[in-house]
């Protein structure tokens, strides 16, 4: 087999491209239901001092996702015939959902209840995810460390964000 300098494969670099392919896809389209705009409902809100300025979301995101993706790769890379693997991706597959609805349904049905509900589900399987992929693979599971920390943050908000309206 073709191998780079690195020890992998051009089939597992494509792989893996895929995989991150495949997690900016999900920021993409919750990119596109989302209005932050000056007329929106979200910019009438009352929310933290803590509240990020708007133009960080999408770099911190695109990283984020592409960590997701690299992280994903490696685990499913250590083969799917082991069990620990296979839960792994479940779990990973799971958050990507939570991951996936909770803009629809904070900025798109404008509920910011249904999206702490989400965002907090979201929190306790992904910090099952990273617990499941360093079982797997230590750099997988470091990763997925930033994505976590900012889970985390994003769940503070949105529960600050319900708490002043």
């Amino acid at each position: 087999m073709n191998r780079t300098r690195n020890g992998f494969s051009w089939k597992q670099i494509g792989i893996a491209t895929l995989f991150v392919l495949a997690c900016e896809a999900v920021g993409i389209v919750g990119a596109l239901t989302t209005d932050t705009g000056e007329s929106s409902w979200y910019a009438g809100l009352e929310k933290p001092a803590f509240n990020p300025p708007g133009w960080v979301f999408g770099p911190v995101w695109t990283t984020l996702y592409a960590l997701m993706g690299i992280a994903a790769f490696l685990v499913w890379r250590a083969g799917t015939d082991r069990p620990e693997v296979r839960r792994a991706l479940g779990l990973f597959a799971a958050q990507l959902v939570l991951n996936a609805v909770w803009t629809p349904i904070f900025f798109g049905a404008e509920s910011i209840v249904g999206g702490a509900v989400v965002i907090v589900v979201l929190l306790v399987v992904l910090a099952l995810t990273v617990r499941a992929f360093f079982r797997v693979s230590t750099v997988a599971g470091w990763l997925l460390v930033p994505y976590l920390l900012w889970i985390a943050f994003a769940t503070l908000l949105n529960l600050s964000i319900w708490a002043l309206n």
